[in-house]
């Protein structure tokens, strides 16, 4: 909203921008007048002649701005409807969630100054001759479009589209009858206040029964179902929580059909013109941008720390500067993308481009939002595409910064852009005609789904999901550092990434000793604020993944582990308000303990012990998932044998969770499809165009 009020004068419609100052005065004059002449004598006894003689000028100087009597009624309607609008665009501007704009129409229209007799006889007035009168009609239909329109805009983000036209129906009824109620019983009837009570009543009400219509009550095999994800509130509004404390960070909306189509549109324009840009361009603006990156740094990783639980030991040094190094990655591919000449013999040749998909998306995990953006993003745009790309519910925030920081570096507006909200908004994405690939990190079951959805229009997908990696400490093993890597492979941020190392088999002849080193070690880790610099461990994400991984570990104790250490939640002090699980280690596993095969995405270690080494690969691969896998050894020719063995994607030799961007990383078997990172991810979003050049003549047989 401007900063300078918007009055009457502002308003008025006028037939030309070289109007002087004076005879805009006098339109205005002549409408404030006309609206002072309804309220007090009606539509019959508004005359030009009535306008003149209560303005002091002549009959002929009215018509000569307005013509007849219709024409100035029509520009005193226009001038009220305009006032309303820009009343409710004002209010509008202050609401961020869609129930707070739908409120802010309601308050609007409803507002003292609407129950005003001098402005609400007119407005009576004019609707008594709307249906006679097709200069007011044409104004009374705008107004009621453009209501419609604002209820229905922000409604479909909460409902149903088909519920969202009803009830944006219901309320502009509503709206406008109780009005005319209070109007006709010349405002005794009815105040603003009361009124606007009781349509927010009706409103409220009729969102919760909507809402539980349409939301699952039971699973299918009829048992109750918890909501699939509690940040998400029955009015589409994202609620983003600190899992360190509990506050809440932000609340934003959660983008619909309507937005999706728009950011593809407007993805499709930004994309022909990013995609002509040299190679060599494109990876200066990528320059740019990582370095925005570096320099705030500090910024970012606070703002990361807030929103993961992670500790910004961690996001200071691996977070934002892993995704800097990821975008210089790219930028100095970019100039060097290409296809390949193909020497055909002297009557022909032929060459292959590689050329960008288009629109493409990402869809991201809560553990890492910035840096998987990053990660995708980066080689999307240094091939030329676009990219829509949605974080996570829980962890929406440093992907917006993200956004703005692109911009300020030169990518075009609409090349990168952020769509928020839940697993509904990532089907609008998987499922959408004019995206060709979709890139996603998450869940088995999530990466399924895109799957499925993706078939229907040939998409491509790269998926980077779940695992439940083996980390192998064979006998001659340095100790410390295998101690070392087991710890990284499975506290390093809480336990929540994807490529642990969780089911830890270490040799017979070492295992005592290394189980002690593990608890003298674990015992000493610090948990802590997430924003103190000494945290080592800090929260997980949310309460209710908290719960699952509490859980797990009391599975883990029924079923016979022997607990080590941890195995609790952490509540002391200011921790009490968080969601802090202990680091917990199991020894004495067994490979059919729900621990050992279930991803549990917590601070949880399963020990077990093995005897030669075709046994433990035969247990290491001995499951669905095959995304990471680490050996520990010094004798570097079991260390490659037993490498080459393993079903795993991503591997380390003598060390673990080290992920530079210029090694390919993903999985096999459940684990996924595609990888991130590399030369390989170019061959993801670009496609190859083959060309035939014939350097002689054609010799047809017919």
């Amino acid at each position: 909203m401007n900063k300078r009020s918007t009055t009457l004068k502002d308003l008025v419609h006028h037939s030309s921008a070289s109007r002087d100052e004076a005879e805009e005065a006098r339109r205005v004059q002549l409408v404030e007048v006309t609206v002072d002449s309804l309220a007090e004598v009606g539509w019959s006894g508004t005359t030009l002649a009535e306008i003149a003689k209560r303005a002091g000028v002549s009959p002929g100087l009215v018509a000569h701005y307005f013509g007849d009597k219709d024409g100035l009624l029509e520009a005193a309607f226009r001038t009220l409807a305009r006032t309303l609008a820009a009343r409710v665009r004002a209010r509008l501007a202050l609401a961020h969630t869609p129930r707070g704009r739908v409120q802010a129409v309601i308050d609007t229209n409803l507002a003292p100054e609407e129950f005003d007799k001098r402005s609400g006889t007119a407005w009576l007035a004019f609707w008594g001759q709307v249906l006679h009168v097709e200069g007011l009609k044409r104004v009374q239909t705008a107004y009621q479009r453009r209501m419609l329109s604002n209820l229905r805009s922000d409604l479909r983000r909460m409902i149903p589209l088909a519920d969202a036209r009803s009830l944006a129906a219901m309320i502009a009824a509503m709206i406008d009858g109780v009005w005319l109620r209070a109007a006709l019983s010349e405002w005794q009837e009815a105040d603003s206040e009361s009124a606007r009570a009781l349509l927010t009543a009706f409103v409220e009400a009729r969102l919760k029964d909507l809402a539980r219509a349409h939301s699952p009550t039971a699973a299918a095999d009829g048992a109750a179902q918890r909501p699939a994800r509690r940040q998400l509130d029955s009015a589409g509004t994202l609620r983003v929580i600190n899992p360190a404390t509990g506050a809440l960070l932000a609340e934003l909306v959660a983008d619909g059909p309507a937005q999706v189509d728009a950011a593809v549109v407007k993805a499709q324009a930004a994309q022909k013109k990013w995609a002509a840009m040299s190679g060599a361009a494109r990876g200066r603006v990528l320059q740019r941008a990582a370095q925005m990156l570096r320099e705030r740094n500090d910024e970012l990783a606070e703002l990361e720390t807030r929103n993961t639980g992670r500790p910004i030991q961690e996001t200071r040094v691996v977070d934002v500067l892993s995704g800097a190094e990821c975008l210089e990655y790219y930028a100095g591919l970019a100039a060097g993308l290409a296809g390949e000449h193909l020497d055909l013999g002297p009557q022909a040749f032929g060459y292959t481009r590689r050329e960008p998909l288009g629109v493409v998306a990402g869809i991201g995990a809560w553990n890492y939002p910035l840096q998987i953006a990053c990660w995708k993003s980066a080689p999307a745009l240094a091939c030329g595409n676009a990219m829509l790309f949605k974080p996570a519910e829980l962890t929406p925030l440093t992907a917006v910064k993200l956004q703005q920081l692109y911009l300020a570096a030169g990518v075009p507006d609409g090349v990168f852009q952020v769509v928020q909200g839940a697993r509904e908004t990532g089907r609008l994405l998987t499922r959408h005609r004019d995206i060709r690939k979709i890139s996603l990190t998450g869940e088995v079951g999530t990466g399924k789904a895109v799957m499925a959805d993706a078939a229907a229009t040939l998409k491509q997908v790269t998926l980077e999901l779940g695992g439940k990696s083996p980390l192998i400490v064979f006998g001659d093993a340095r100790l410390e550092n295998a101690v070392a890597g087991a710890l990284l492979g499975n506290f390093y941020s809480a336990g929540e990434v994807c490529s642990n190392g969780t089911r830890v088999f270490v040799h017979r002849s070492v295992r005592r000793e290394f189980v002690q080193r593990l608890h003298a070690r674990t015992a000493a880790m610090r948990i802590g604020d997430p924003l103190d610099p000494a945290t080592q461990v800090g929260a997980l994400i949310s309460e209710e993944h908290m719960e699952k991984v509490l859980g797990c570990i009391a599975r883990g104790r029924t079923q016979g582990a022997r607990l080590i250490i941890g195995g609790e939640r952490v509540t002391a002090g200011d921790l009490a308000s968080g969601f802090f699980v202990a680091p917990t280690v199991f020894d004495e596993c067994h490979d059919d303990m729900d621990i050992v095969r279930q991803e549990i995405f917590g601070p949880v270690m399963s020990v077990l012990e093995f005897e030669d080494e075709d046994e433990v690969i035969a247990r290491a691969n001995a499951t669905e998932f095959g995304l990471a896998a680490g050996v520990f050894t010094n004798d570097l020719t079991r260390a490659h044998r037993v490498i080459s063995q393993l079903q795993a994607g991503t591997c380390w030799i003598n060390h673990y969770n080290v992920t530079p961007v210029e090694l390919p990383f993903g999985g096999v078997k459940m684990s996924g499809l595609g990888r991130e990172n590399g030369r390989a991810a170019i061959e993801h979003y670009t496609q190859l165009k083959s060309v035939y050049v014939a350097m002689g003549d054609i010799d047809a047989p017919y």
